[in-house]
């Protein structure tokens, strides 16, 4: 059986009415209804359920025999970006929820999705319940560009764009108007690739993603048919990857279209430049200069839609149309590089050029929010601060993840700073540090507080947890779930998986554009 099909056969939704949830809560039934004592093992609160929180408490539970960890998320499935930020044709990306999900299942972690800390329950009400809690939250915000009409109709934020297209729940009735002939993206880093490619792939191709039904009818009717991808500095500072922009440069249907002016000096500055970095500026040297080859010539001649880099470019303002509600064209600032390398800065030359588009998508970087007000944050550089995941000034606290480094690196970078945090924990669990010795009520005392609010989740999902008999809702929930895995077969983490776009009216009790 497939990864993505063990998975849907090993999630329940569990209904938080009044009594059934408490009262096996209560008996002591946790996880998979095996019973923990109240003894004075650690118990661990992890807050997020992405990346960062499953690697935290997979690292933890390996490392220790006698750690419950229980991990709480907002939404109502696990594994975040891994399931909403990553690109639809890159499954390849989401293999490892194979690594999440057998944490997941693991005897000493639960999982609890629909539950919003910082809103539902308290930081501090977490905190008197588990010996530590640690924030794996992430990013959930967008930074902004700050310049005027960037709220006009027709500027989206990568997040809520990339959202859309992978059913975020938060994103399904975002619509995104798609009837302009040119599209910009703003920034020119991975995320900013895949919007791009995304806008301008075959539809045969997205039909063979698990893009959610919505959005592939959305992009079947699109006008889109040329999309500028524009940075503030020049072709040795783009955030891309090699293999993002190989990608691009192979898009069937499509051509590149680049300034040859935008690279002047590059090519003397390859043999000084680290290898990643050079050989990714080979490449886009090659796409953008250099005669196509026989196949290229031949897939460029039938090409209808095209892309390009627009370089040392910044937005100063989105213009309007005549009606001055909808996006016209953004109004870019010439700049110019003072530096070498990395640390090249762009600097304002006093031009100004305007570049006619009907879609604007801002792939500027991400920033996380503060969750509580009794935990700390830095708002300049919108992260917990901490000195190796362990959060300034409150014991027991701590932190993993884009909330901890800011939003940065790829999934490896994330899992080795999650590693870092849950070693932190460790020391100080081994040192005595954290006072394990007096009894904590962990999930017990969370649903009983829960329940003491009047707060409704529409469901609590607990993965390898048995299904409820009797809920209506529930019921329909799983067997609709169930037969879209069917229909996946074995194909692993690439077929097209695609349960319902929606179950239920109530975004806390439905599961948006399948589960990975």
């Amino acid at each position: 059986m497939s990864a993505c099909k063990r998975l849907l056969s090993d999630m329940r939704p569990w209904s938080f009415g009044r009594s059934r949830w408490t009262s096996r809560a209560r008996d002591g039934m946790v996880v998979r209804g095996k019973a923990f004592s109240s003894s004075t093992c650690p118990k661990v609160c992890v807050v997020g359920g992405g990346p960062a929180g499953f690697y935290t408490a997979q690292h933890l539970i390996k490392a220790r025999q006698d750690v419950q960890v229980d991990v709480y998320e907002r939404l109502p499935v696990p594994f975040g970006l891994v399931r909403f930020g990553v690109a639809p044709d890159h499954p390849e990306v989401k293999n490892v929820i194979n690594t999440f999900t057998q944490t997941a299942k693991h005897s000493r972690c639960s999982f609890y999705g629909n539950v919003n800390v910082g809103k539902d329950v308290s930081v501090g009400e977490l905190l008197q319940a588990y010996h530590a809690v640690i924030l794996s939250y992430g990013a959930e915000g967008n930074r902004s560009m700050g310049v005027p009409g960037e709220h006009l109709a027709g500027v989206y934020s990568a997040k809520d764009f990339v959202g859309w297209y992978n059913g975020l729940p938060s994103c399904r009735e975002l619509n995104p108007d798609l009837s302009c002939d040119t599209a910009m993206v703003l920034g020119q880093g991975n995320v900013a690739l895949d919007v791009a490619r995304i806008l301008l792939s075959p539809l045969d191709f997205l039909k063979k993603t698990d893009i959610t039904q919505p959005a592939l009818e959305a992009l079947a009717a699109s006008r889109v048919r040329r999309v500028w991808i524009v940075g503030r500095r020049g072709p040795m500072q783009v955030a891309c990857t090699i293999k993002e922009l190989r990608e691009m440069a192979t898009l069937p249907g499509t051509r590149p279209e680049m300034t040859p002016s935008d690279f002047e000096g590059v090519r003397d500055a390859l043999k000084d430049l680290p290898r990643p970095r050079k050989r990714l500026t080979e490449l886009m040297m090659k796409t953008a200069l250099e005669p196509p080859g026989e196949k290229e010539r031949e897939r460029w001649s039938g090409a209808s839609r095209v892309w390009g880099f627009r370089f040392f470019r910044s937005p100063v303002e989105v213009l309007a149309d005549s009606g001055g509600k909808k996006v016209a064209a953004v109004r870019l600032a010439v700049n110019k590089l003072e530096g070498s390398g990395e640390a090249a800065q762009a600097v304002c030359t006093g031009e100004t050029e305007d570049v006619p588009c009907g879609l604007v998508i801002s792939s500027i970087g991400y920033k996380s929010l503060p969750i509580d007000a009794a935990v700390p944050f830095d708002p300049r550089r919108a992260i917990v601060p901490n000195s190796m995941g362990r959060v300034q000034q409150v014991l027991g606290l701590y932190c993993s993840g884009w909330v901890k480094t800011g939003p940065t690196g790829v999934i490896a970078t994330t899992m080795n700073n999650s590693f870092d945090t849950a070693r932190s924990l460790m020391e100080d669990l081994d040192s005595g540090k954290l006072d394990v010795s007096a009894e904590k009520p962990g999930s017990l005392r969370i649903a009983a507080l829960l329940e003491e609010k009047g707060v409704n989740p529409g469901g609590v999902l607990r993965l390898g947890e048995d299904r409820p008999p009797g809920s209506e809702q529930g019921g329909s929930l799983w067997k609709t779930a169930g037969e879209a895995a069917e229909r996946g077969g074995n194909a692993g983490c690439g077929a097209v998986l695609k349960p319902p776009e929606r179950l239920g009216g109530n975004q806390r009790s439905c599961m948006t554009g399948g589960y990975f």
